[in-house]
């Protein structure tokens, strides 16, 4: 294509083969006009400064730095930035938004596994697996035949904590089951949440119903330790409580106070801490599945995100809309 747009990449090199492995690689150079071989770490190197001047397009991951006043003083013919990672709060400065910069995101493919990580861990627990699994390994042996009377998913209460993008794709991939859904955000309304196919309540009641409470808010100054003690202390005996939001939203210490009461049972994602400790008792507890932050894009996942990007790139060129643009009016809400 002889006027494909002008573009730089901005990530850590490590990344860029996993996000655009080959056949993605021929797509976006058929379309943008770009040198694979120079990866911008620091605006202000000579090279990096001088495709930033001509750059219309950044394709940007993990690892980019970020536009601020000075790198966009530095680029005056950039219009649109496709970020092959999730959040762009810490990459486009106010003066970015103000530029009427289009912004991109694959924040969205992002949310695919984690939503599917959720998932299983919500049909796992109900199935009482973790702790079925401690007993076995230590009887090794069981009774064939024998019906273990508290666990099953049949009528289970799921209870959503934030109509995230992760939220809502759970919500979503929930639908097949016979669960009841319940969710609780402060942005959405009771239709829009009956829509998506959940009953909208308020968090202290969404706590008291659930036999498993899922956390997909953004990780904001009002959402630190919104699973706290008083809410924990709301939840039924035998509740499951699974965070693969971020670790700060659950207070880490009452949390680990009721798990090791054996009241609660926890899937555990991410941590505050993060890592925990090596000392933390949530390594070795039974009603405890614990795993180090990988519900997100991982391995051949990775390529998902690129997928996103790529798309976006032949919409641009094409002159059409962006499909998954950034809203600089909502961002401040979202993760």
């Amino acid at each position: 294509m002889a006027d494909r747009p002008r573009a730089l990449l901005a990530m850590s090199p490590e990344f860029l083969p996993q996000l655009f492995p080959e056949p993605l690689m021929r797509r976006l150079d058929a379309v943008l006009d770009f040198d694979p071989a120079l990866i911008a770490r620091d605006y202000a190197d000579p090279a990096a400064k001088a495709a930033l001047g001509e750059a219309e397009v950044i394709v940007s991951s993990w690892g980019a730095p970020p536009l601020n006043d000075e790198a966009l003083a530095a680029a005056p013919n950039l219009k649109a930035v496709l970020h092959a990672a999730g959040t762009v709060k810490w990459i486009i400065s106010k003066a970015g938004w103000e530029r009427g910069l289009a912004v991109s995101s694959s924040s969205g493919a992002n949310a695919l596994p984690v939503a599917e990580y959720t998932l299983a861990s919500i049909l796992m627990a109900g199935k009482g697996i973790f702790q079925l699994r401690e007993d076995f390994r230590k009887a090794r042996n069981f009774t064939l035949g024998y019906i273990h009377p508290q666990v099953g998913n049949f009528g289970r209460t799921i209870g959503i904590v934030g109509a995230s993008k992760i939220g809502r794709r759970v919500v979503e991939l929930l639908r097949p089951f016979d669960f009841t859904v319940l969710l609780a955000d402060p942005f959405v309304e009771a239709a829009e949440a009956a829509a998506l196919g959940a009953e909208l309540v308020q968090l202290d009641e969404l706590v008291a119903r659930a036999d498993v409470v899922s956390v997909h808010a953004p990780d904001l100054p009002e959402t630190e330790h919104l699973i706290n003690a008083d809410r924990l202390a709301k939840m039924r005996d035998g509740t499951v409580v699974v965070n693969t939001a971020r670790g700060r939203l659950v207070d880490t210490e009452a949390l680990t106070v009721e798990l090791l009461s054996g009241r609660l049972s926890a899937v555990i994602d991410v941590t505050e801490p993060e890592p925990l400790s090596a000392h933390s008792p949530l390594y070795d507890l039974p009603n405890v599945f614990l795993t180090p932050h990988v519900a997100g894009s991982h391995g051949n996942e990775l390529s998902r995100m690129g997928l996103f990007m790529v798309e976006e790139a032949e919409r641009y060129v094409a002159g059409e809309p962006l499909l998954h643009r950034v809203d600089p009016e909502t961002l401040w809400r979202q993760a």
